[in-house]
């Protein structure tokens, strides 16, 4: 065949849990970078592998499943091709930023830098240069916004699709694509963690909700017959949240990991390089960093973690406040740590506040839009009390506060941490 008819290179992935999913054009020269190869190396759900050893997929097969089902979402919808090819490629690249281990170091992340991986994915796909994070491709290869320009992509249309910014929203029905409460994104996710960690919660009918998506004006909306869809998917988010994601011991490991970093004596001169490590050279920079933060790699290498020994379910009358301060000051919340384990005669380090229950979570908001479409009749069904509303907003926690320690100290921990604590605060 003449060089001037020879077909352009088309690649067939094999996917466990999408099957086999097509590339071709600029999303193939994409998946070549560096910086989105480096997402091999970066475990899609933290530290779940520590209890459910299968879940050791990356964020690399994660980007290519979201790249799949925007693909197949714009398909439904009908959009222009220019718009199918930015939003999907705008799937593929979402998740350049994170850093080691995911979602672990990203309030450390905030805390040094000022910003999360959203921004980093932004700079990388814009060409802005983060000292330290973002490095320049070899020579011979294209950045990432030239490879888009080439293809009559424009970098900040992806950028913005990947990390919103306040203001007027010229393209709302991409952006939602990938920022929904039903989105690209956690199709992808539930389906894959599910799969991947062996918990069936996570099975949701994304066939079903692929075949009964609709837009109406910039909003996703869902055919009334995707209901039970809709509703099943609702179900599978709230139990992977709370049976992995936010499983104790899964919670144990990412407190230790943050930790590790944050007692590098808080961050003096911490390279900004750390947040674009992989998993495997961040827990090399922890082993060279310090003794304290060798000695945590070496229990996670053994699977040594520390244990829960004090779970507050709700939070004690008066306390409110200042625990939650906390969670905008770290530093503070290193301070109490520090002030309990002097108490209880622990070395400094030995106590660790997870305050992820506290946490607050746009799910009620996000869902309150998710509507259905019949009759020509547009109904949101989760805006009002119901028990699909409950579950909507059903905490990914059953504890607002816990505490880890050393499984050595736990027992004396168990006996006075809960009066040391309320007296602290």
């Amino acid at each position: 065949m003449p060089a001037h008819r020879r077909r352009p290179a088309r690649k067939s992935i094999f996917d466990p849990v999408h099957g086999t999913i097509a590339v071709e054009g600029a999303p193939l020269e994409l998946i070549g970078h560096s910086a989105f190869q480096r997402l091999w190396g970066i475990r899609q759900t933290g530290f779940a592998h520590l209890v459910f050893p299968g879940a050791n997929h990356t964020r690399l097969e994660h980007s290519l499943g979201v790249f799949w089902v925007t693909c197949q979402m714009a398909d439904q919808l009908g959009l222009p091709p220019e718009e199918s090819l930015a939003v999907s490629v705008g799937g593929l690249l979402h998740d350049l930023g994170h850093g080691p281990f995911s979602h672990t170091l990203e309030p450390s992340c905030h805390e040094v830098l000022g910003f999360g991986h959203e921004r980093i994915s932004r700079a990388w796909i814009t060409g802005e240069s983060l000292e330290g994070i973002t490095e320049p491709p070899p020579a011979d290869t294209a950045t990432i916004p030239e490879t888009l320009e080439r293809a009559g992509i424009s970098p900040r249309l992806v950028a913005n699709l990947v990390d919103p910014v306040p203001g007027p929203d010229s393209h709302p029905a991409l952006r939602v694509m990938l920022h929904g409460a039903i989105d690209a994104d956690r199709i992808d996710y539930l389906q894959r963690d599910a799969h991947y960690t062996g918990v069936a919660h996570g099975t949701i009918d994304a066939a079903r909700l692929l075949d009964t998506v609709r837009e109406r004006n910039g909003r996703l909306l869902f055919a009334e017959k995707g209901r039970n869809a809709v509703e099943g998917f609702l179900v599978g988010r709230a139990l992977m949240y709370s049976s992995v994601y936010f499983h104790k011991t899964v919670r144990s490991a990412e407190v230790m990991a943050q930790s590790a970093l944050e007692r590098l004596a808080e961050y003096p001169d911490l390279p900004r390089s750390v947040f674009a490590m992989t998993d495997g050279e961040f827990f090399a920079y922890l082993t060279a960093a310090s003794p304290r933060s060798a000695e945590m790699v070496r229990c996670f290498r053994s699977r040594r973690l520390f244990k829960r020994a004090l779970a507050w379910k709700e939070i004690p009358f008066g306390l409110g406040a200042p625990i939650r301060r906390l969670l905008a000051r770290p530093a503070k919340r290193r301070a109490l740590e520090d002030t309990l384990a002097d108490r209880l005669g622990f070395p400094p380090g030995s106590i660790l506040l997870d305050l992820a229950g506290l946490s607050s979570r746009a799910a009620a908001r996000d869902w309150a839009e998710v509507g259905l479409l019949g009759d020509r009749r547009v109904t949101y069904p989760f805006r009002a009390p119901s028990v699909w509303r409950d579950l909507a907003l059903r905490p990914p926690t059953a504890w607002k506060v816990a505490v880890y320690v050393p499984p050595e100290r736990r027992a004396v921990a168990e006996r006075r941490l809960d009066g040391l604590l309320r007296r602290a605060l």
